[in-house]
């Protein structure tokens, strides 16, 4: 599982039970306010590393153990470029919710008319969020991308797209910290369906969008199923010749690991918070801003399954945003009982649009807001608030399933991802919601929905074996303790306090300016007459 900020790595029985784990975190790079980055080699040294640290463990445990199949499951949209001849990575990943790309995405939509102009196709609007225009950008700004895509070098995936080309690659040590080279292009519909660059009926690159942000096809992975050989694993080591069977997007193997009916929803609350429904053989076109996505395709010739998604961005984040920015919390654990620490956030509203709001109101435009605060609030009402956010923009991703799939009520949401473990969140959620939260007893969907996939790939277990026989409602189920009046009013003051932070990134945009002139003109006076008056073009304007 190669997340935001970590890679995990799991090895789970035919019951489904996890024999051993490890986690291995990397580090985050952060080039300009709003730009986010990864380094792909770093990302591949947590894989190698992870792995080592299971199977050692694993081995110590219970002695020599059979590997049957390999799942991956990744961070989704983050875009990766590397060299066809050496493997070597052409710049450092662009992460997901990296917004470098707004400028891009204004000109499409100048361009093209509309923001909804892809959704008939790919399912998706015009957004930073999704690959195709991390690509452009790269390809208009990194001379090393383009120079390679023009002399048709230049490879471009999604992260599963990388791990699959590394793992598959020249038989290195598995010690190697180096591009192995020479591996499979590859990836899954899951992830290809967020490029905005596949049509999602036929599972296929879409070649006139192709056209219109200048991809070659010759830089494309080609596209697979969820569950089928892809190829066996050369790199020398505790994995050599297992098969790889089962690739989804994180969020879509969380979906498979809940075993998510048709009109069953699960929510994941990670680094942002997804929200998916199973809307099965049909392919829901969203008009109150939602995402249509595939959600899964267990086999080659297998029919698939379609999605509707809400995706936030900031859930998990603002918590360690709290924790290391403002000092509120020591731990992430700790926002619980700093939260608990006063009956409710005292009127205080927490939108953490830090890079810009999306779903349902996809506005990146937005940021940041704290509103309702008097000499009464608290730093607990603050992490409180910052709670409330994520529950309050889970109700309005919920509320816009309802409208788009024609499913007035939803019996129960399932939920996983690290900060579901916090109790009081779960609780918040089953409130404002007004729906029972699951919470499973095994909080690591996402790997065992890649390792279901991997599972029904290579025969271990049936689609059906999957999400009957092996689907356990056990766990936690928090139950609503408000009325619908509290939640409803609680939500009108939230969506009040959304507008407020609209079109707030503009006025970012002048302070940076301000920020800018202040030290230009500092600059100036430092290199002066010996502290006289700076050069008039920075005087101020008035008195």
């Amino acid at each position: 599982m190669q997340g935001t900020q970590s890679t995990r790595f799991f090895l789970y029985d035919k019951q489904c039970r996890p024999l051993a784990s490890s986690q291995v975190e990397f580090p985050q790079i952060y080039p300009h306010a709003g730009w986010v980055e990864q380094d792909p080699l770093a990302i591949w040294r947590s894989v190698q590393e992870a792995v080592q640290q299971t199977m050692t463990a694993a081995l110590e445990q219970y002695g020599a153990l059979t590997v049957t199949a390999i799942g991956i499951t990744n961070q989704r949209e983050t875009t990766v470029v590397w060299d066809r001849q050496t493997g070597q990575p052409l710049h450092n990943a662009i992460v997901w919710l990296d917004n470098r790309t707004a400028a891009i995405c204004r000109s499409v939509v100048e361009q093209l008319g509309s923001n909804d102009y892809f959704r008939p196709v790919t399912g998706l609007p015009v957004s930073t969020y999704f690959s195709a225009y991390k690509l452009k950008w790269l390809l208009d700004n990194a001379p090393a991308v383009a120079a390679a895509a023009a002399q048709g070098r230049c490879m471009f995936g999604t992260v599963d797209s990388w791990l699959i080309y590394q793992l598959t690659g020249a038989p290195v040590a598995w010690s190697d910290c180096g591009a192995a080279g020479g591996g499979l292009h590859l990836t899954d519909a899951s992830n290809a369906s967020r490029t905005n660059l596949m049509d999602l009926r036929t599972l296929t690159w879409h070649k006139p969008t192709l056209h219109l942000f200048g991809v070659r096809p010759d830089m494309l992975p080609d596209i697979r199923s969820n569950a089928e050989v892809y190829g066996t694993v050369a790199v020398d080591g505790p994995l050599q010749g297992v098969p790889i069977a089962g690739c989804l997007g994180d969020q879509q193997a969380a979906m498979m690991g809940q075993r998510c009916a048709v009109h069953e929803a699960k929510n994941t609350y990670g680094t942002g918070c997804f929200m998916l429904l199973n809307t099965g053989s049909e392919l829901v076109q969203s008009s109150h801003g939602l995402l249509s996505t595939l959600a899964f395709q267990l086999g080659a010739g297998a029919a698939p399954s379609y999605a509707l998604e809400g995706s936030i961005a900031i859930a998990g984040q603002g918590i360690s945003w709290l924790r290391d920015r403002l000092g509120f919390i020591a731990s992430a654990a700790d926002s619980e009982e700093v939260a608990a620490g006063v009956p409710d956030s005292g009127g205080v509203y927490f939108v953490p649009a830090f890079g810009g709001l999306l779903a349902p109101w996809w506005r990146d435009d937005a940021r940041g807001a704290i509103v309702g605060l008097t000499q009464y609030s608290t730093k607990a009402h603050i992490v409180r608030a910052m709670l409330e956010a994520i529950c309050f923009q889970t109700l309005d991703v919920l509320l816009a399933m309802q409208q788009d799939a024609d499913c007035s009520e939803l019996r129960t949401l399932f939920v996983d991802g690290g900060a579901s473990q916090n109790s009081l969140l779960m609780q918040m959620q089953a409130d404002i919601l007004q729906v029972p939260v699951r919470r499973p007893a095994h909080m690591e969907t996402t790997s065992l929905g890649a390792a279901l996939a991997a599972g029904i790939g290579v025969g271990f277990w049936t689609a059906e074996e999957a999400f009957e026989d092996l689907k356990h409602n056990t766990g936690t189920l928090f139950e609503p303790q408000i009325t619908a009046a509290a939640a409803s009013r609680r939500h009108a003051k939230w969506k009040k306090a959304v507008e407020r932070s609209f079109a707030l990134a503009d006025l970012t945009q002048d302070l940076e300016e301000d920020s800018e002139q202040r030290s230009e003109a500092a600059q100036a006076t430092e290199h002066g007459d010996g502290g006289g008056k700076a050069p008039a073009a920075h005087e101020p304007a008035g008195p």
